[in-house]
């Protein structure tokens, strides 16, 4: 075994093997831990993960909604607003990769704090401007550190095994779709007060506080690698003890100098390493993954960016009523996350078929919202959207990790997170063009890049089959 394993927690059974008895050598039995014990550890680990996914969608969705009315109200034009709002997506854009990198080499623990941290003072800025350059200035420490979920997903990653890794990524996604569904009716009551979007964005800033705050105290010690003791020989488990003091927030490159004894390099040396490495991987191996996401996300984007007004123009459904089917919709999308384990259990595990089918059920709903001259078709649509959507971006999430690997799973999601950066950017452009031709254009533009995305999916699919997954890592 590699000394530098000993540091990677997916391979070696994660949290959720913590409910198997270890195997103790002789002597041993003092330091070794009690299987209910770890369970419980592993648990209240993870709990503290989804509460901290919640409480980042909910301080968000408070004040997102709420942005493009403020800066319009500190006196921007049109053009000065698009340009500021799309700055947060270029941030990304960028910021996204590095990142998440950085989270591999200097640890979940740290880079989840400063990304917290960063997060705040930019929205505490929020709350103080005054005026557009305040404002601009505001969303650029959010542009740039606003990767919170995406650390805590690859730190979930990190946790558990290849197999139940969608199931409890599927859970986070759905205790964070929970604040989004809360944080816009506070945010919208709040804002009706005098100063109210003042008054958001300082409450928003005391959430991120009180994050940084729960992943300062979280039982870091609970998720030490206890697991990696499991079926191993006499020779290596006494070495592999001392190994498990890397615990979860310590980087895997920086375990693994220390582990070969050899000094740790400066983190931007690490970073730039990690990127070379992971370039040849993602262009070789995970270009299908990722032009896929691409593809799925622009189309969702292309559909829910002119949402509002496209059920205004065909079917007369005020926006206030448009908003309370979006709440529906995020609440749908939420129970798909918790059902993920069944929907897995019927396909066997075999995520790129569930991957598949979802996306043909995306296009197909897609197409017949596009074609419907009927409300209740267009909310059925939209009811069916919401659960095929939230099961996809599950999937291709696993995808990416099981192809990337959980040693580099910051990086994996954090280019993941880029791809999504550039939908964002190319969605509302596209909207406007296929709006110019008819309402039911960027919908119908939509299922038509679904379609792409199942015609690669599909030529693909022996890659993601019996054995594929191990092919790809071996490769």
């Amino acid at each position: 075994m590699d000394s530098g394993d000993g540091c990677r927690l997916a391979s070696a059974g994660g949290l959720a093997s913590a409910t198997q008895k270890p195997r103790q050598e002789p002597g041993a039995g003092a330091e070794a831990q009690a299987p209910g014990a770890s369970a419980v550890g592993a648990r209240r680990f993870l709990l503290c993960l989804y509460v901290v996914g919640f409480l980042d969608l909910f301080g968000v969705s408070m004040v997102v909604p709420l942005l493009s009315l403020h800066v319009k109200s500190l006196g921007a034009s049109p053009t000065v607003a698009g340009i500021v709002g799309s700055s947060y997506g270029i941030l990304q854009l960028f910021s996204s990769t590095l990142v998440g990198c950085w989270s591999d080499v200097v640890g979940r623990r740290s880079s989840l704090l400063v990304c917290i941290l960063f997060s705040a003072l930019g929205y505490l800025i929020l709350g103080a401007s005054t005026s557009v350059f305040l404002f601009a200035l505001a969303r650029v420490p959010v542009g740039i550190f606003k990767h919170t979920l995406s650390i805590s997903r690859a730190l979930l990653s990190d946790l558990v095994t290849e197999k139940e890794r969608p199931l409890v990524i599927g859970q986070f996604n759905a205790a964070s779709s929970v604040g989004f569904i809360l944080g816009p009716m506070v945010g919208g009551y709040l804002t009706e007060l005098d100063g109210g979007f003042y008054l958001t964005a300082f409450i928003c800033f005391s959430v991120f506080i009180l994050n940084a705050g729960l992943v300062w105290l979280f039982p870091w010690r609970d998720a030490k690698l206890t697991s990696t003791e499991i079926d191993l020989p006499a020779a290596k488990n006494s070495e592999l003890r001392e190994k498990t003091d890397c615990q979860v927030q310590e980087a895997a490159p920086h375990c693994r100098s220390r582990a070969r004894g050899k000094p740790s390099r400066p983190p931007w040396v690490e970073v730039a390493s990690a990127l070379r490495d992971m370039k040849s991987l993602i262009f070789s191996e995970m270009w299908d993954i990722f032009v896929v996401r691409l593809l799925m996300a622009v189309a969702a984007m292309l559909y829910y960016s002119n949402f509002v007004l496209g059920l205004e123009e065909r079917f007369g459904v005020r926006p206030r009523s448009a908003g309370y089917l979006i709440s529906y919709g995020s609440a749908l999308g939420a129970l798909a996350g918790l059902a993920l384990g069944p929907i897995l259990r019927l396909y066997r595990h075999d995520g790129h078929a569930v991957l598949l089918h979802s996306s043909v059920l995306t296009c197909v709903l897609l197409l017949l919202h596009t074609a419907t001259r009927t409300v209740a078709v267009a909310m059925l649509c939209s009811s069916l959207l919401a659960v095929s959507t939230a099961v996809g971006r599950t999937c291709i999430t696993d995808l990416q990790l099981a192809a990337g690997g959980a040693q580099a799973s910051g990086t994996v999601i954090g280019v993941g997170q880029s791809v999504t950066a550039v939908g964002r950017i190319v969605a509302p452009l596209l909207s406007g063009v296929a709006q110019e031709v008819s309402p039911c254009g960027p919908p119908g533009l939509g299922a038509a890049l679904a379609l792409v995305a199942i015609f690669i999916m599909s030529l693909n699919r022996r890659r993601y089959g019996d054995g594929g997954r191990d092919k790809l890592k071996n490769e």
